[in-house]
C-alpha cells in the first residue's frame, strides 16, 4: 500500500514538473525577447520602427523601419492560407470519409512524411522546381511572393489535414448514420453534419498550419528574394520578418541587434494575435 502511495505521490510531482518546465521556459523567452526589444522601440520610436519604411542599419545614419518585413509576412501568409488551407481541409474529407482503404495505407503514410520533411529540404524542392517555373511564367527571378505563398502552402498542408482528419474521424457515427436514416446522401451527410460537428478541430489545424506559415524561416530565404521593400505585385520579391532576423543577427551588434530583437516582439505578438483571433471565433463556433 506504501509503495502504491509513493509511485502515485511520485508521479503526481513528476508531471508538475514537467509542467513546470514548460511554463518556465515560455516565462524565459518571453522575458529574453521582450527585455531586449521593447527598450529598442521606445528609444527609437515605436512609430518609426513599426511603420518605417527603410531598413539600413550600416548606414551612417541607420534607419531600422520594418514595416516592409510585415507587409512581406502578411502577404505570404495569406497567399499560403488561401493556397493550403482549402487544399488541406478538402484533402482532409476526402481521407476521412471518401478515400477507399487501400488507397488510404498509401496517402497517411506520405501526409505523415510530409510532416517529418525539413524545411531545408522544402525550400531547396522550391529552388529547383517552383522557382524556374515561375521565371518562365512571370518572368524575374522567379523569387518572389507568390513563389513563397506556394510552397509554404505546400508545407502546412500536413498539419491541417493531419489535425483535421483526425477530428473528423472523432466525431460519433451517430451523428452521421442519424443523417442517413434521415433520408440524406453520404456527401450531404459528410459536409452538412460531419464537417461541422468537426469545426473545432479543423479551425486548431489552421491555427496552428498560420503559426508554422508566419514562423517558416530557411525554406523563405531560398525563394522569396530577401528584399526589404515593400512590393507592387505579387511577382516581386520580398523579406519576412524571421529571414531579417536570421539573415543578419549573426554579424548584428549593438543598436542593430537590439533591433533584431524587437522584430521577434513584433512577431510574437503577431503570433498571440492570430492564436486570440482564432480562439474567440472558436468559442463562438462552439
Amino acid at each position: 500500500m506504501k509503495k502504491k502511495y509513493f509511485l502515485e505521490n511520485f508521479m503526481k510531482w513528476l508531471f508538475f514538473a514537467s509542467a513546470l518546465v514548460s511554463v518556465i521556459s515560455i516565462i524565459v523567452i518571453c522575458y529574453f525577447i521582450f527585455e531586449g526589444g521593447i527598450p529598442f522601440m521606445l528609444d527609437y520610436g515605436l512609430g518609426n520602427f513599426l511603420f518605417g519604411t527603410k531598413w539600413a542599419p550600416s548606414n551612417s545614419t541607420p534607419s531600422f523601419g520594418i514595416l516592409p518585413m510585415i507587409f512581406g509576412s502578411i502577404v505570404i501568409t495569406i497567399g499560403a492560407i488561401i493556397l493550403g488551407v482549402p487544399t488541406g481541409i478538402f484533402t482532409s474529407i476526402f481521407m476521412a470519409k471518401f478515400c477507399p482503404p487501400k488507397l488510404h495505407q498509401f496517402l497517411k503514410p506520405a501526409v505523415n512524411m510530409m510532416a517529418a520533411i525539413p524545411s531545408i529540404v522544402y525550400g531547396f524542392f522550391a529552388l529547383q522546381l517552383i522557382v524556374p517555373l515561375m521565371r518562365q511564367l512571370v518572368g524575374g527571378t522567379g523569387m518572389n511572393i507568390l513563389t513563397a505563398s506556394i510552397l509554404l502552402g505546400i508545407m502546412i498542408l500536413p498539419t491541417i489535414i493531419g489535425m483535421s482528419e483526425a477530428s473528423i474521424v472523432a466525431v460519433p457515427k451517430s451523428y452521421y448514420e442519424g443523417s442517413i436514416a434521415l433520408g440524406a446522401t453520404h456527401e450531404r451527410s459528410v459536409m452538412r453534419v460531419v464537417v461541422p460537428a468537426a469545426k473545432s478541430g479543423i479551425l486548431s489545424s489552421v491555427i496552428l498550419g498560420i503559426g508554422r506559415a508566419i514562423g517558416e524561416t530557411m525554406a523563405v530565404i531560398l525563394i522569396a528574394g530577401n528584399q526589404p521593400r515593400i512590393p507592387e505585385s505579387v511577382t516581386q520579391g520580398v523579406r519576412t520578418m524571421t529571414t531579417n532576423i536570421v539573415l543578419e543577427m549573426a554579424y548584428a551588434a549593438g543598436q542593430h541587434r537590439d533591433a533584431l530583437i524587437a522584430t521577434a516582439v513584433v512577431l510574437f505578438i503577431f503570433i498571440l494575435v492570430i492564436n486570440g483571433i482564432f480562439s474567440v471565433v472558436k468559442r463562438r463556433g462552439n
